[in-house]
C-alpha cells in the first residue's frame, strides 16, 4: 500500500484531436519517449452527448494518427488526453485501458466508440499496485468532473455487472475463441457452454452479442491482442451480413434487467433480449440465438399460460392434439432450435428448480448429437470463496461433507445465526457499508401481500416481513432491504451479502441423517404440482437453497427455522459471535507488535462510580493504523448510559494517558475514593470534566470539580466534588474516541 502512495498517475491537459494537433501532442514527454500509456479521446463538454474512445499504446502518436483516419472518430471527437505514470508497462496499460472502458461505460457520462474485443484479464507482476493506481486515476477523473460516480456505485450497478465491456478471464476468453471458431469454421451450428453458478455465463453471453456486432472494418481498431477475435468476427459478418442476433432469457426479472443494459450500450437494442415466445416475432430464422440460463427454458407442464404455449407449439406442428405422431408437446427449447440457424446455450442442470423446466434428458440428447460443440466454464467469478465454497455448499446440502471442522476461508464471510434479529442486524450493517445485501428464503410461506398490500407474509423470531413487492429487478427496488426475496427474484443476480432463511418446508432428521421435505409448507404451487416422487421435490428444493447460497459475492449468512437442521448446519458453518472492533493480543503477541496497547481490565462505569478495581494488565489490543505513539494510550470498556450521546453503552474506548495540563471541557476517565454518599467506594467513571480553581502567590487548588453526564436520560446527574473531596480525585486518561 505504501508503494501505491509513492507512485502517481498523471493526466495531461487536452490536446486538439486533429492533424494540426499532432505536432503539439508530439511534445508531450510520454508521447515523445514512446512510453507505454493510455489515452482518452473525447468530444468537448458543450457538445451535448459525451462521446469518447479509450486506447493504449507505446506508439501513441502513430496510433492517434490512425484514429484520425477513421471518419467516425474524426467527425465526432475533438480532443485527446494522455494518462501516464513512471510505473506503467505494457501489461499495466492494457489492464488500465480495460478497466477504464468497463467503468466509463457503466458510469454513464460517455458513450464509448470502443469495440469490446481483446478485453482479456492478464495476471502480471505487481498487479495489486496498479489497482491502487487505477483508484487514484479515477479519483482525479472525478475531481476534473470528467466522471461523476464512485467506483463502488458503479460496481453495484446492473450495467456494470452485465456490461459487454468486461475483462474476461483465461477460461472465458478461451471459450470465446472456441465459440467464434465453431460459428465460423467448424461444421456445427449448435454450441453448449456448461458452467455452475457464478462462472460468468451471462457475462459471456452479453460479451458475445456485442462482439459479433462490432465494427471491425477500421484498421485503427485492430490491436495486436485482438487480431484472432477480429479475424473470426469478420468471417462471421461475411457469412451473415447484418446478422440477426437475439439473446433469449426465460426468466422475466433477469430479462427486464438485461433489456435495460442493452438499451444503454451503443450498437445494441433492448429488443435483442427476448422471451422464448418472442423468437417467433421476426417471421424468419435468426442467424444466431443465444440462450442464457437455458436450464430454465420451460416445457408444457405446470405453467400458467398454457393457451399461448400451445399456440406456439401449433405454429411448429409440435402440439400432440393436432399431430398424433407426437408423444409430448414441444418445449421452449424446440422453439429456439426451430427459429434460428445457429444456437448457443449456456446451461447448468444443477440450477433447474421447477418441474416446468425442460428435463435434463432432453438436453443430454442434444449434447450427444454429432457435431455439437461442448464447452465448460470452471473459474468462479462471483463468490470470493471460489470453487471451494461451491463444493462445500453442494456437499453440505447433499450430506456428503466428511470434514469434522467447520468451513474456513480468509476470503469469504459465511456464518450461521441462532437468532434472525441478529442476522438482520449484521446484514443491515453490511447494507450500509456495501449496498446490495438482501434477505431471501425458500417458498415456505404463502404470498398474502400479493393481493393485500398490508398483509404480513412471514413471521419469525418476533420479526415480520413481506415477500418481494415487485417481481422485476427486485434487488434494486427501493423497499428490497426491508423485504424477503425468493429464488425467482434473485436467480441470475449478484449480491454483496445474502441472508438465507431455510424455511419450514426443509428439515433435518438426525435419526436417519437425512434431509426431509414437508410439502404442506412449500407454497410454490407450480413448483410442486404433478410431482409424485418426494425425492424429485427434494431435489428441486435443495437446488433452490444451493442457488440462493451462491448469490453472495462477499458472504452468506444462514438461519434455519428447523432446530435440528440448524444444529446440523452448525457442525459445518461457523456460528455467529459478536465481533469485537479490534483484535486481542496475548502478552507474547504484544511484544512483537508495533501497535499493541494495554487493555485495562475494568468496566469504566459511565454512570456513578463503581467498586470495580483496576487489575493488572493481562491483555492487549492492536491499535488502529491511524493512531501513532502507542506508549500514550490504553483501552477500556465503558458501561452505562450516562454518556450515550457520545459513548454508546458497552463501547470500547481509546484513552490517552493523562499527563497533566488543563482538562476543562474534555471527557475523562477518572478515579476517586471520596464521595458524600457512603455507597460509593473506590472506583472509576467517565464524564465531561469541569473545574473551578483558586490561587495565591504561592499555590493554587481546586475549589470544585464537576463531572457532567451527556445522556438522553435525565436521571443521570452531575457529580460534584468540593475542595476537600477532590483530594483523592485522579484523572487516569483523556477520552480520544470509540473504537
Amino acid at each position: 500500500m505504501s508503494a501505491t502512495r509513492e507512485v502517481s498517475v498523471e493526466i495531461s491537459k487536452p490536446y486538439p484531436f486533429s492533424r494540426d494537433g499532432l505536432a503539439v501532442l508530439e511534445q508531450n514527454r510520454w508521447v515523445k519517449n514512446q512510453w507505454p500509456l493510455v489515452y482518452f479521446i473525447e468530444n468537448e463538454a458543450a457538445a451535448g452527448t459525451r462521446i469518447g474512445y479509450i486506447g493504449e499504446s507505446t506508439h501513441a502518436l502513430s496510433r492517434i494518427r490512425n484514429h484520425l483516419g477513421n471518419s467516425q472518430k474524426n467527425s465526432l471527437l475533438t480532443q485527446v488526453s494522455i494518462i501516464a505514470s513512471e510505473r506503467f508497462n505494457k501489461s499495466a496499460t492494457l489492464d488500465i485501458e480495460s478497466s477504464l472502458i468497463q467503468y466509463v461505460t457503466a458510469e454513464g457520462t460517455y458513450q464509448l466508440l470502443n469495440g469490446n474485443y481483446g478485453l482479456s484479464n492478464h495476471r502480471y507482476y505487481e498487479q495489486d499496485l496498479y489497482k491502487g493506481l487505477f483508484r487514484q486515476l479515477w479519483s482525479q477523473l472525478r475531481k476534473r468532473k470528467i466522471v461523476n460516480r464512485s467506483l463502488t456505485e458503479i460496481e453495484n450497478s446492473q450495467l456494470f455487472k452485465y456490461s459487454p465491456y468486461k475483462s474476461l478471464n483465461e477460461d472465458q476468453y478461451r471459450s470465446v475463441l472456441e465459440i467464434l471458431e465453431g460459428l465460423t469454421t467448424r461444421q456445427s451450428n449448435r454450441i453448449f457452454v456448461r458452467g455452475s453458478a457464478g462462472t460468468g455465463k451471462t457475462i459471456l453471453a452479453t460479451y458475445l452479442v456485442k462482439l459479433l456486432r462490432s465494427d471491425v472494418g477500421a484498421e485503427d481498431d485492430a490491436d495486436d491482442e485482438a487480431l484472432e477475435e477480429v479475424r473470426y468476427i469478420r468471417q462471421f459478418q461475411t457469412a451473415y451480413p447484418n446478422a440477426r442476433i437475439g439473446m433469449v432469457v426465460a426468466m422475466k426479472s433477469l430479462r427486464k434487467t438485461l433489456k435495460n443494459v442493452f438499451e444503454k450500450i451503443p450498437g445494441l437494442k433492448a429488443s435483442m433480449v427476448m422471451s422464448p415466445s418472442e423468437t417467433f416475432n421476426l417471421g424468419e430464422k435468426y442467424d444466431l440465438l443465444i440462450a442464457d440460463e437455458a436450464h430454465r427454458l420451460r416445457q408444457y407442464r405446470n405453467i400458467s399460460w398454457a393457451g399461448a404455449f400451445r399456440k406456439n407449439n401449433q405454429k411448429l406442428g409440435l402440439d400432440p392434439s393436432v399431430n398424433s405422431g407426437l408423444a409430448n408437446p414441444g418445449t421452449e427449447l424446440d422453439w429456439i432450435l426451430a427459429n434460428s440457424k445457429n444456437q448457443l446455450f449456456f446451461y447448468d442442470p444443477d440450477q433447474s428448480i421447477r418441474p416446468s423446466d425442460v428435463e435434463e434428458a432432453r438436453f443430454t440428447a442434444l449434447l450427444n448429437e454429432q457435431h455439437v460443440i461442448r464447452l465448460s466454464l470452471h473459474s468462479q467469478m462471483r463468490v470470493q470463496g471460489g470453487s471451494d465454497y461451491l463444493r462445500f455448499v453442494d456437499d453440505l446440502l447433499h450430506l456428503k461433507r466428511t470434514d469434522p471442522e467447520p468451513y474456513k476461508s480468509t476470503g469469504y464471510d459465511l456464518m450461521l445465526f441462532d437468532s434472525l434479529p441478529d442476522l438482520c442486524a449484521v446484514l443491515a450493517e453490511k447494507e450500509q457499508e456495501h449496498r446490495l445485501c438482501r434477505l431471501v428464503a425458500g417458498y415456505a410461506w404463502p404470498w398474502a401481500s400479493k393481493e393485500n398490500k398490508k398483509a404480513v407474509d412471514i413471521e419469525i423470531d418476533g420479526m415480520q416481513f413481506q415477500w418481494n413487492q415487485v417481481d422485476e429487478d427486485w434487488i434494486n427496488s427501493p423497499t428490497a432491504a426491508r423485504e424477503i426475496g425468493c429464488i425467482h427474484t434473485t436467480m441470475g443476480y449478484d449480491l454483496n451479502y445474502t441472508g438465507v432463511i431455510f424455511g419450514r418446508e426443509i428439515r433435518y432428521n438426525p435419526a436417519t441423517h437425512s434431509i426431509e421435505i414437508a410439502p404442506e409448507h412449500y407454497h410454490d404451487a407450480n413448483g410442486k404440482k404433478s410431482i409424485r416422487d418426494p425425492e424429485a421435490l427434494k431435489s428441486y428444493i435443495i437446488n433452490i437453497y444451493k442457488n440462493m447460497m451462491y448469490r453472495g459475492i462477499r458472504g452468506t449468512y444462514v438461519y434455519a427455522c428447523d432446530a435440528a437442521l440448524r444444529e446440523y448446519l452448525k457442525q459445518h458453518i461457523p456460528a455467529y459471535r459478536e465481533v469485537q472492533p479490534f483484535r486481542f493480543l496475548s502478552p507474547e503477541e504484544a511484544l512483537e507488535s508495533h501497535r499493541a496497547v494495554p487493555f485495562a481490565d475494568i468496566y469504566a462505569a459511565a454512570g456513578t462510580f463503581s467498586e470495580l478495581q483496576l487489575h493488572e494488565v493481562s491483555q492487549w489490543i492492536e491499535l488502529p493504523f491511524d493512531v501513532a505513539d502507542r506508549d500514550r494510550y490504553f483501552v477500556c470498556q465503558v458501561i452505562g448510559e450516562s454518556m450515550n450521546k457520545v459513548i454508546p453503552n458497552d463501547a470500547y474506548c481509546l484513552f490517552r494517558r493523562d499527563e497533566g495540563g488543563t482538562r476543562n471541557g474534555k471527557i475523562v476517565l477518572a478515579q476517586s475514593t471520596r464521595f458524600p454518599d457512603a455507597e460509593f467506594g473506590s472506583g472509576y467513571t467517565v464524564k465531561r470534566y469541569r473545574s473551578a480553581k483558586s490561587s495565591n502567590a504561592e499555590t493554587w487548588g481546586h475549589d470544585s470539580i464537576t463531572l457532567y453526564p451527556e445522556s438522553d436520560d435525565p436521571a443521570h446527574k452531575p457529580i460534584e466534588l468540593l475542595k476537600d473531596e477532590a483530594v483523592d480525585f485522579k484523572v487516569i486518561g483523556v477520552f480520544e474516541r470509540v473504537i
